[in-house]
């Protein structure tokens, strides 16, 4: 879409939001809104570039009379090319997930019991990332390992203002990498292990359509850490998505109503995944990088706890704050990823 077309749809979304009939629909209304906080910054930026040529040309006509309207052209000459470059940024096309909130799945792979507490480690480190940006979390559903640390753990995270957690956590997909002595370690040897981290979208009821013939629904008896049962009910759903293939299971919940809800959100969230990827060729590029089998070779980024070190192996992020990282100090490493992409899709559209 050009810069014409944003124009006119800005124009358009203005009328609309003034119509008091609008708001009656308040999804259509949320989604009005979204798209036109979108626009808005495009707009703006718009807006005072060509206010900016216009003061320009006033300047330069009046700057043979007198000196000041001289300075001032060069002053306002100076400000085109900048403001040029961030509409340039803007009308970059917009990943259409950036403003959902998203479900996390972290799964334990090599490793072991080591494993499983570095899957508690990444945990740890996105609430309280979460926490630091005033996002709100809940772990939907969770398989405890026996010292502490997780099988499988399944978090929701949403955003409270208009950035949504998917511009920002959609690069932690992939094979996390871990090396440090483990606590099950008697020599002091150092020793890798891998967790698994997938990243989805959450998907609206009215996104991903799903038709209750094409769902098998299983209830069973949840299980706690080393299989003991934590729920003499069966209590526990899991739902498999005939068409697909798909499967969820939730055992977080006491009540087997609440466990199927969750489960059909993942659910939800998992097809919606998956329809984007068959009906867009980028976006299934854009999620290679997210885990297929959890081990060490198709890692994202390594955590070395001897030097402290953190590393992004796709952009070459290197810090030596590690401690601060896995306290949710996630920021830097999230930017380097922003501007990463940016920087390609930049490339792409000069």
């Amino acid at each position: 879409m050009n810069l014409d077309e944003l124009l006119k749809e800005y124009s358009e979304l203005e009328t609309q939001l003034a119509d008091p009939a609008v708001h009656a629909d308040q999804n259509k209304a949320r989604t009005l809104g979204r798209r036109y906080s979108q626009l808005t910054p495009v707009v703006t930026t718009y807006r005072e570039l060509e206010s900016v040529r216009d003061d320009l040309t006033a300047a330069k006509e009046l700057a043979g009379e007198d000196e000041t309207f001289a300075a001032e052209a060069a002053e306002l000459e100076g400000r085109i090319p900048q403001l040029e470059d961030r509409l340039r940024h803007l009308l970059i096309p917009r990943d259409p997930n950036d403003d959902k909130d998203i479900i996390m799945e972290i799964k334990a792979g090599e490793g072991g019991e080591e494993s499983a507490l570095f899957a508690g480690d990444l945990l740890r480190m996105y609430l309280r990332y979460a926490e630091r940006l005033g996002w709100k979390t809940e772990i939907i559903d969770s398989q405890p390992s026996d010292l502490g640390g997780y099988k499988d753990v399944t978090v929701g995270i949403k955003a409270k203002g208009d950035e949504g957690v998917w511009s920002r956590l959609k690069y932690e997909g992939g094979v996390h990498r871990v090396q440090r002595v483990p606590v099950t370690e008697s020599q002091g040897r150092i020793h890798t292990s891998a967790a698994g981290v997938l990243v989805y979208p959450e998907a609206e009821e009215v996104e991903v359509q799903i038709d209750p013939n094409d769902l098998r629904i299983d209830v069973y008896r949840s299980s706690g850490p080393g299989g003991q049962s934590v729920n003499t009910t069966d209590s526990a759903v899991r739902i498999t998505h005939l068409p697909t293939g798909v499967v969820v299971s939730c055992q977080n919940e006491k009540s087997q109503l609440q466990n199927k809800e969750s489960a059909m959100r993942i659910l939800r969230a998992r097809l919606l995944a998956v329809a984007q990827e068959q009906a867009d060729a980028a976006a299934q590029a854009e999620r290679k990088s997210q885990v297929r089998t959890v081990d060490r070779s198709e890692r994202v980024r390594t955590y070395n706890f001897p030097e402290n070190r953190i590393s992004d192996h796709r952009v070459g992020f290197k810090a030596y704050n590690l401690d601060q990282v896995l306290d949710g100090e996630l920021t830097a490493v999230t930017q380097a990823l922003i501007d990463a992409e940016m920087a390609e899709k930049l490339a792409q559209h000069s």
